[in-house]
């Protein structure tokens, strides 16, 4: 048994690895006694990743890059790829993601059993609905071809299924054509969630969208942000591959690094860093759509204790009174979240039948462990989410109780049936167990 973390470093867990490095190493003849559980690059922040006592298979050893139509622009590679390695890959030959999370150190897998979203959404949906197709292997040594038209019940349950169906070992991803690097957006600063709202609405028609929120200040700097939003550029250019990361935090940082009062101050200046309130600028995607990722190990900003994130979703009916009493609970509770986000999910339907996103309003805030304190007040704001009509994310979630799990996801049941027997997770006996 060791120790292995997801990124936000609780709770704590101890499995037994298992390496992978073909397809056909999977399944492992004699495992009887463990649950199994595929992990990729381990980037969820609570214990969706995560299989206490029981057996991980690391599949970043199936990492191939397996053919490529530069007609139609669909990849097929094995599930350990990374994002990162298919951007090396695709932009220079003049082809982009079709949705992107806001780290590209995730691998196609893990990115189709949480079922990633990105600062699209309102446009193009979840990134299952961008899998042409994928191959599943069952513990039984059933091999299948999951798709849309191939064993689709497998396809629904595997996209958003949290890799509790099977191992995937590859995938096809349509991609999307691109001639820049370089994305054109605007940054605009607001005031209320009012103003969020009405940019959002006349904003609607770029591609990507979302919004930086202070949920520390209070009196008339009270849920201020900045709404940035933006759209492939159009003017054909040299499309190199990014440069490698160089910057990291070495050790974990004390807890004073990110007191609420420090947490205060950044705010400030991130807000007023802009001198005007509307800018507009030609950037490079790296910086638009990963600014952590050029910091390797940023988690260690909230100490050796970890960090809680916390991300749902609110209908629109109701939604802002249910996101605005969000915030003013965080206020009055005294912590701070570094990085808070909110973005208007759109309507499109995931294939995926646990799939997160539904229209409506998304808030995403992470907080510094620092006791009971901070799980009581994540327990508080699920709470008020299931009361708004809305739903936590698993992957960004280590609290959720199983009464909040079977409301969230009415679909648990039917899912239930598509679990592979030997296949479990530290989320999914919390929430089927607890």
């Amino acid at each position: 048994m060791r120790r292995f973390e997801s990124w936000g470093r609780y709770p704590t867990a101890e499995q037994t690895l298992k390496p992978l490095f073909w397809s056909d190493d999977f399944p492992i003849q004699g495992e009887a006694t463990l649950s199994q559980l595929p992990v990729g690059m381990g980037r969820s922040y609570g214990d969706v990743c995560l299989n206490d006592k029981n057996a991980l298979l690391l599949t970043r050893g199936l990492n191939r890059l397996l053919a490529f139509d530069p007609d139609t622009g669909v990849l097929c590679c094995e599930a350990g790829t990374t994002l990162a390695e298919i951007l090396d890959f695709a932009v220079p030959r003049g082809w982009f993601l079709p949705v992107t999370p806001g780290t590209k150190f995730v691998t196609v897998g893990g990115a189709i059993a949480n079922d990633v979203h990105g600062k699209n959404h309102h446009v193009v949906g979840t990134f299952g609905r961008h899998v042409v197709g994928f191959g599943l292997s069952r513990s039984d040594g059933t091999q299948m071809e999951c798709s849309p038209a191939s064993h689709p019940q497998f396809y629904s349950a595997s996209i958003g299924g949290l890799g509790l169906t099977g191992l995937i070992t590859r995938a096809a991803i349509q991609l999307k054509p691109v001639v820049s690097r370089k994305i054109e957006c605007e940054t605009i600063q607001f005031h209320g969630l009012e103003e969020f709202v009405a940019l959002s609405d006349a904003h609607s028609h770029r591609e990507y969208a979302v919004s930086w929120i202070d949920c520390v200040s209070r009196g008339r700097s009270a849920v201020r942000g900045i709404f940035m939003c933006g759209d492939h550029a159009t003017v054909p250019e040299r499309q190199n591959r990014a440069e490698k990361a160089k910057l990291t935090i070495p050790v974990d940082l004390p807890e004073f690094a990110l007191s609420r009062t420090t947490v205060r101050l950044f705010n400030t200046i991130y807000f007023h860093k802009q001198l005007k309130k509307h800018v507009a600028l030609t950037t490079d995607y790296e910086s638009f759509f990963y600014p952590l990722d050029s910091l390797l190990h940023w988690n260690r900003m909230y100490g050796k204790q970890g960090l809680l994130q916390f991300q749902c979703v609110v209908p629109h009916i109701d939604g802002l009174a249910a996101i605005r009493a969000i915030l003013q609970a965080i206020t009055q509770s005294g912590l701070a979240s570094f990085l808070a986000v909110v973005k208007i999910f759109g309507d499109a339907v995931s294939p995926g039948m646990m799939s997160f996103p539904m229209p409506g309003i998304t808030l995403t805030l992470d907080f510094p462990i620092r006791t009971n304190r901070t799980f009581s007040l994540v327990d508080r704001l699920g709470d008020m989410a299931r009361a708004a009509g809305g739903r936590l994310y698993p992957a960004k979630d280590a609290r959720m109780t199983k009464n909040q799990f079977r409301e969230f996801y009415p679909r648990h049941e039917e899912f239930g049936q598509y679990v592979d027997p030997h296949f479990s997770s530290t989320f999914w006996r919390r929430v089927n167990e607890a």
